[in-house]
């Protein structure tokens, strides 16, 4: 091994957990986990392609204790024990590490982080420079200026500087650091009540534990109390946090170097786990051992995108060389002719575009990227700026003009024959469209292809789908803007340096494309999902948030002040309470006030082992003290202040008077739609306070607003999937459910049930969709737990179909790892089969709940897209403004309102054909609230 080479340790350790946590939990036909094992290979995989001139070597921990375990039995004694569908995958991992000709290290009595620090010294010692891959804020302590972190999930890279402006201290500091705060994933204590800024703190003030130790009797207050009588203790963690540099190994630094991969039994492998694109790879380079009676043929990126999903593989977009990518500026008039021949001949074709501004009204292009072809790529430069301060210097960047260019562009952008594959083209749409550009078809996004294959990941941004379905690793921008108060705008990166990171962004897009439509294709009902409902409804919440909605801002000021006010009083009324001034919203000083002052009951304790002064024990609290009623009502107030009073006149855009919230389609599980800059989903209506912010949104001057909102409907959707008898009937025959289930259940007639009947049955219609416990319903409605447990068995004696379809419900994702709703729309459950009780059993309670929160999300969006096709038409005066949860709210004519409520109302309750009547409550008013 030569000095030349840098030396990659991989922590295999964090991989394996980061992967089984991060991915949907695969299995192959045999029903053998498999995800942690694709997560693992493909990210070793990334990161030798990204790193291609160095050495790399792969670190588990072993079996058994280690000696830390020796030092403190409690060491990791918290920690649940490792699930079997994950302990069942590492055997495999180890198989194919080995097969991929990795040095691989696994040493009794220690952990990986030992192993690691002992090769990272011993490559120091040779003038080597260690890249150490991992997820573990632990190792930080051994970077120094020739060992670098690098985060396995983002890349994100902690040389010495690195580590100071994350952790605000130098590595020498980090065990310091652990041994103060503990680490509560390992179980080491440290010193109780301490936490990292008091560990700062104290650091930067006596630069280690020592120092710490040494001036403890000058650390005031209870925490210097805790200090001192732990000293034995943070000596302890010490030791324990300190990763281990001189390990007896069976390997030296010579000899991590790769030996020759074993294709065969890769082979062999990859097909016992029926990682089928890798199949295809090693088989496509020429190596045998597996049947390929079902390959198909490869990706045609011509082809018609009804097409490719059902006659292609996406084995092809995995695997463009390096010899086929061609990346061109297009910064000449002839340059884009050519570029128009080539998307002339494209029937699909994938856009990206490189922006400024904060907002879709505000956005501009700077610059747009297409790729006609899988690894062919353009980039044309439109705005960007070689200035000094802001004006120009004497040699400008060569560039198009920016209308000349998008005008040429046009005609293609709004074919509707011709597909344009993007990254969020509702985004893309918006800012074509301040440059008078309708992007048309909406047929091809990869992130909304990501989300409907798995929507329980958060992460759908291009990077993560490249590296997840791709196994590449984008350029980062920051490798272009820099980091930092230094780091330059996007619009100051000179062209020829943005055009890797555009095109290849663009290229990415289309190979994605292709990939997720065929996987998609395996699964006709997700598919659908993806083309009949997700797809359609990107033109219509693109038209929502284009017409925004009108708010009075004076009386959203008139609220703040008066707000204020209330606040004030409240403030008062809470330091007289307490007998003395204190700061509301400092929790220790309020725990100081509650339970030592006061010596108000300790109802629970915070993970630090302090008394909790979260609002659930607050809540408690004020059924029976004055002053914890009075918190709860000062802190409603100040959050509806600062979230909506003070925070919406801000967010009116200048030009149109109006709020233009966005709509996010792939954000929650269960396929509800989010609103973001501001959230209007939140606003609460349950007080008087949040009431009167909802009167702010007005129509306007000669419109009405018209809110429609679905009743029941997730009730309605269980009687249809349990098929229960009596809820069935309920519901058909138009009665008030809530007063059928108490008639029922506390067998009584209909008109005998009485107000605190209908509640408690009303609490056990909800509270059973989001599997509310006995324990939760006695809090609820105010009974006994052995009286709520009754009341639940009494349910499920009338409603045995309900009972039934839970209990089916749960053994259909205990044994396939999800469960659906209605239309086909997947959600994964990661945590079905936890080792952990709580995880587990909160995954059985999401088991039930969701298909009926997806289905109702999914009807919804039939019927947005519905309406808002008949909007289209043009043949009313009426626009859809907002979508919050299970209603719409338009504007219209007061002339063309009799024609909006019965095409809205026909057109919501006809969106699914349930055994029961969708109901849809209507309302108008000149406000929201009075719509509502």
């Amino acid at each position: 091994m030569t000095t030349s080479k840098q030396l990659i340790l991989v922590d295999g350790s964090s991989y394996l957990f980061r992967a089984f946590h991060a991915l949907p939990p695969l299995v192959n036909s045999k029903q053998q986990p498999t995800g942690a094992v694709k997560g693992v290979i493909n990210m070793i995989r990334s990161l030798i392609k990204g790193h291609p001139d160095s050495n790399v070597a792969i670190v588990f921990d072993a079996k058994g204790k280690t000696f830390r375990s020796d030092l403190y039995s409690e060491y990791k004694a918290t920690r649940p024990p490792m699930p079997d569908e994950l302990r069942s995958q590492i055997e495999p991992i180890h198989q194919i590490v080995q097969a991929m000709g990795l040095p691989m290290l696994v040493i009794p009595g220690v952990e990986a982080d030992d192993v690691i620090g002992t090769l990272s010294k011993q490559a120091t010692a040779q003038g080597i420079k260690t890249l150490i891959s991992t997820g573990d804020k632990d190792l930080a302590q051994l970077v120094d200026e020739h060992v670098t972190l690098m985060n396995t999930m983002n890349n994100e890279r902690l040389d010495v500087a690195g580590v100071v402006a994350k952790f605000g201290i130098a590595p020498n500091q980090i065990i310091d650091f652990l041994a103060l705060t503990g680490d509560k994933a390992d179980n080491i204590p440290g010193v109780p009540g301490v936490g990292p800024k008091t560990a700062v703190k104290w650091l930067l003030e006596h630069q280690s534990m020592d120092g710490v130790i040494q001036n403890a009797d000058a650390i005031g207050g209870k925490i210097g109390e805790r200090l001192r009588e732990n000293i034995d203790l943070l000596r302890l963690s010490y030791e324990l946090a300190t990763i281990k540099l001189d390990c007896e190994l069976d390997l030296t630094i010579d000899e991590l170097v790769p030996s020759a991969e074993d294709g065969e039994a890769l082979l062999s492998l990859f097909s016992e786990l029926e990682f089928k694109s890798w199949v295809k790879e090693l088989e496509s380079q020429g190596i045998k051992g597996a049947s390929t009676a079902n390959a198909k043929q490869p990706i045609n990126a011509s082809a018609d995108s009804e097409t490719i999903a059902s006659t292609t593989t996406a084995h092809t977009a995995l695997n463009v060389t390096p010899k086929e990518i061609q990346y061109s500026l297009v910064d000449t008039e002839e340059k884009l002719q050519t570029l128009l021949s080539k998307i002339e001949s494209s029937p699909r074709f994938s856009i990206s575009l490189e922006t400024q501004g904060d907002h879709f009204f505000d956005a501009d292009i700077l610059g747009v990227a297409i790729s006609t072809a899988l690894g062919i790529s353009y980039y044309i430069p439109l705005g960007h700026v070689n200035s000094e301060e802001g004006e120009l210097v004497s040699d400008p960047w060569q560039q198009l003009d920016r209308d000349h260019a998008l005008e040429l562009l046009k005609p293609y952008l709004e074919d509707r024959l011709r597909i344009k594959a993007g990254h969020d083209l509702k985004a893309t749409a918006h800012v074509l469209a301040n440059r008078g550009i309708d992007l048309q078809p909406i047929k091809a996004d990869v992130h909304l292809a990501s989300y409907v294959l798995n929507s329980v990941t958060s992460r759908h941004a291009l990077e993560d789908i490249a590296r997840h379905y791709l196994d590449q690793s984008p350029i980062e921008l920051e490798s272009l803007t820099g980091k930092g108060r230094g780091k330059l705008t996007k619009k100051a990166i000179a062209p020829a340096a943005m055009l890797d990171y555009a095109a290849q962004r663009a290229d990415l897009i289309l190979r994605a494309s292709l990939y997720l439509e065929h996987e998609l294709a395996a699964d006709s009902r997700l598919e659908g999902i993806y083309r009949l409902f997700e797809l359609p409804l990107v033109n219509v919440l693109r038209t929502m948030e284009q017409n925004g909605i009108t708010l009075d801002r004076v009386a959203l000021a008139r609220q703040s002040d008066e707000l204020g006010t209330q606040l004030n009083k409240l403030e008062l009324q809470a330091h007289a309470l307490a007998g003395e001034a204190f700061n509301l919203g400092s929790p220790k000083q309020l725990q100081a006030i509650l339970y030592e002052k006061l010596e108000l009951p300790m109802l629970k304790k915070t993970k630090t082992g302090q008394p909790s002064t979260a609002e659930p024990v607050l809540a408690e609290l004020a059924q029976d003290y004055e002053l914890p009623r009075v918190i709860l009502e000062q802190r409603s107030l100040a959050k509806l202040k600062s979230t909506y009073t003070d925070k919406l006149p801000l967010q009116v855009n200048a030009n149109t008077g109006r709020i233009h919230s966005t709509f996010q389609q792939a954000v929650a599980a269960t396929g509800r739609l989010s609103s973001t800059d501001p959230n209007l989903q939140n606003i609460p209506i349950r007080t008087a306070e949040g009431r009167r912010v909802r009167q702010a949104f007005v129509s306007a001057s000669d419109m009405l607003l018209l809110a429609a909102d679905y009743s029941q409907v997730e009730l309605r959707i269980m009687a249809h999937l349990s098929q229960d008898p009596g809820l069935l009937k309920a519901f058909s025959s138009a009665q008030d459910v809530h007063r059928a289930t108490a008639a029922d259940v506390f067998g009584v007639a209909l008109d005998e049930v009485t107000s605190d009947q209908r509640r408690s049955a009303k609490a056990i219609n909800f509270g059973l969709i989001y599997g509310m416990s006995a324990f939760g319903l006695a809090n609820q409605i105010g009974v006994s737990r052995g009286e709520a447990g009754e009341t639940i068995e009494r349910y499920f004696e009338k409603y045995p179909g309900v009972r039934t379809y839970m209990d089916e419900t749960q053994a259909l994702a205990d044994e396939k790892g999800y469960v659906e709703t209605l239309f086909g729309r997947r959600l994964y459950l990661p945590d079905i089969h936890a080792g952990n009780g709580m995880l587990r059993k909160a995954a059985q309670r999401t088991a039930i709940n969701a298909p009926m929160q997806g289905t109702a999300a999914d009807i919804i969006k039939r019927a947005m897209i519905d309406i808002q096709n008949w909007l289209n038409e043009g043949s009313i005066d009426a626009r859809m403004l907002l979508q919050v949860h299970d209603e719409l709210v338009f504007e219209v004519s007061e002339r063309d309102l009799p024609l909006l409520v019965d095409g809205v109302r026909f057109r919501m309750v006809s969106a699914a054909a349930l055994d029961v009547p969708l109901v849809v409550d209507i309302g108008t008013g000149k406000n929201w609230d009075e719509a509502h």
